[in-house]
Parts: C-alpha cells; sequence; structure tokens
C-alpha cells in the first residue's frame, strides 16, 4: 500500500512539473513572439521613417520651391515654331526669368515678350536693337548695327529685302535666328517693342530631356 501511495505521490508530483514547464514554455514563447513582433513593428516603423525622410520630404520641398519659382520668378513657354531654330526647337519648354531687367538688356540676348501686331501673342526671339540703334539688313541677309556688321553664329541666313531701322527710346527690335522662315520685326508693320511688353529672359530648357540646359 505504502508503495502504491508513493507512486500515485510521484505521479502527481511529475503531472504538477511538467504542466509547470508547459506555462513556463508558453510564457517564454509569448514573450519570444512579443520580441519578434516588437522587432518587425521597429522594422517597419524605420522603413517608414526612412522613406518619409530620404523621399516624401525632399519631393514636397522640391513641389513648394517649383510652384514658387513659377508664381513669382519664373513662367514656363513652349516655342510653337521654327522661327528659332537651332537654338531653340519647336516644343522646347523654356523657364522664363520675369525678374529681369531689361534696362540689363544686351544685344543678342533671347527675349520673351507681347506683340501688339499678333494681338499680344508672346514671342520669343533675339534682341538685335536697342534704344537709339540704327540696325541696316543687307540683301544678302547681313546685320549691321551702328555701321559694324553684327557676328551671328546663331542665325540661319536668307537673302530679303533691304531695310534700315532706327530704334526708339525705350523700344528694342527682334528678329528670329532663322531668319528664312521667322515672321519678325523685318515684316511687322511696327517693327519696335516697347519696353512695357517685354516679359522676361529666356534662360533655361527643362524639356526635351535631351536638350536640357542653359539657352544662348
Amino acid at each position: 500500500m505504502k508503495h502504491f501511495e508513493k507512486d500515485t505521490a510521484d505521479k502527481k508530483n511529475d503531472a504538477e512539473t511538467n504542466k509547470n514547464n508547459d506555462v513556463e514554455t508558453n510564457i517564454s514563447n509569448d514573450v519570444e513572439t512579443n520580441e519578434n513582433n516588437g522587432d518587425e513593428a521597429d522594422k517597419r516603423y524605420g522603413g517608414m521613417t526612412y522613406i518619409f525622410k530620404e523621399w516624401i520630404v525632399p519631393v514636397a520641398i522640391a513641389l513648394i520651391i517649383v510652384l514658387f519659382l513659377n508664381k513669382y520668378i519664373f513662367i514656363l513657354v513652349t516655342v510653337p515654331t521654327g522661327s528659332m531654330e537651332d537654338t531653340i526647337m519647336p516644343g522646347d519648354r523654356l523657364y522664363v526669368n520675369e525678374l529681369f531687367d531689361v534696362n540689363d538688356a544686351q544685344r543678342g540676348d533671347i527675349l520673351v515678350f507681347k506683340s501688339d501686331e499678333l494681338d499680344e501673342k508672346r514671342l520669343v526671339k533675339r534682341l538685335i536693337g536697342l534704344p537709339g540703334d540704327t540696325v541696316e539688313v543687307k540683301s544678302d541677309g547681313a546685320v549691321f548695327v551702328n555701321g559694324e556688321k553684327l557676328d551671328e553664329p546663331y542665325a540661319v541666313k536668307a537673302e530679303s529685302e533691304a531695310k534700315m531701322f532706327n530704334v526708339p527710346e525705350n523700344s528694342y527690335l527682334f528678329f528670329g535666328d532663322n531668319r528664312p522662315i521667322s515672321y519678325d520685326a523685318r515684316y511687322w508693320e511696327n517693327p519696335y517693342i516697347d519696353e512695357s511688353k517685354i516679359i522676361g529672359e529666356a534662360v533655361f530648357r527643362f524639356f526635351p530631356l535631351n536638350r536640357i540646359g542653359e539657352i544662348r
């Protein structure tokens, strides 16, 4: 009888020990599972933080800068014709600096202005004559300013009717680079553009990507 009671007590103790071990094992597993879940959550949080700092914030800042520049400093212009080839091609998209001071304009600058003759249409042309200049166009297409021949490596020359222009004060004279097809001051009824009509200087081409860069 004593052996039977001892065996029963031993079995009971073994059962309690196994139960305790199972409980400890479950607790340990739960702790490890919670730790793993915590690590995964930390990784996900770290990944989101990285994306936010490295991508979302810079992109948002860039967009804000572009919007600010477009509103207060630059305008975007798309060139529809070939009058400025090969300097500017049809479809080129340009940044135009609206803070440009026309008093700082120099012969050869590429400016954007409105034409009264063309119903306030915005044009992109090269500045040829400054206020007070005398500009002469020869029949062979050569251009002389105040008696000196203008060096125009950018221009596509063409024979045309010889003409003389005397640029008034506060006005400017513009030709296109592609002289054979450019409809510019040589053909306008009023060839002079008042300084109030000048919008800004074309400074940068941002499209197409294979032609991106400063405009000269």
